[in-house]
């Protein structure tokens, strides 16, 4: 796809490529944190390496934000907001950040793809996030964590 398309007409040519309604539901987001970050695991993803993502749960009930579902479609974003790939939800598992596995770390495609390295870099990552929304980061709090496709 263009990559000069803004995120609608992405969306759009998607749709009309998979023969989906253009009233399809969807959200347009980024991974991760800062620029280098986004662009890092968005090179994962379109290596195919990166296949799940874990969010800190707390956060959504504090912005009020839907959790994901299962078929759900996102417009996944690279640092400077410019559409990139398009990803459907497979599955949704609420799970202590003390569950997270070696295979939810291996799909996550990060680092050397390992548990320990998995806990190292989102504890530190939730801590940050909880923290910069007031809240702790707790290791027995639940974390969303999702596997998904890329489907364009």
């Amino acid at each position: 796809m263009n990559n000069s398309l803004s995120i609608e007409e992405f969306w759009r040519d998607f749709t009309i490529k998979n023969k989906l309604p253009e009233e399809t539901p969807y959200t347009s987001w980024a991974f991760g944190g800062d620029s280098q970050q986004v662009d890092e695991l968005l090179d994962l993803v379109l290596q195919g390496k990166k296949r799940g993502t874990a969010s800190y749960y707390d956060l959504y009930l504090l912005e009020k934000d839907e959790f994901p579902k299962v078929g759900e479609y996102s417009v996944i974003l690279n640092s400077a907001q410019e559409a990139k790939v398009v990803i459907q939800t497979k599955v949704v598992e609420f799970i202590s950040f003390q569950q997270v596995t070696a295979a939810h770390a291996y799909l996550e495609g990060e680092g050397d793809r390992s548990l320990a390295y998995w806990k190292k870099v989102h504890e530190e990552f939730f801590t940050k996030e909880a923290n910069s929304c007031g809240l702790p980061f707790r290791k027995e709090a639940l974390v969303v964590y999702e596997i998904f496709d890329v489907v364009n």
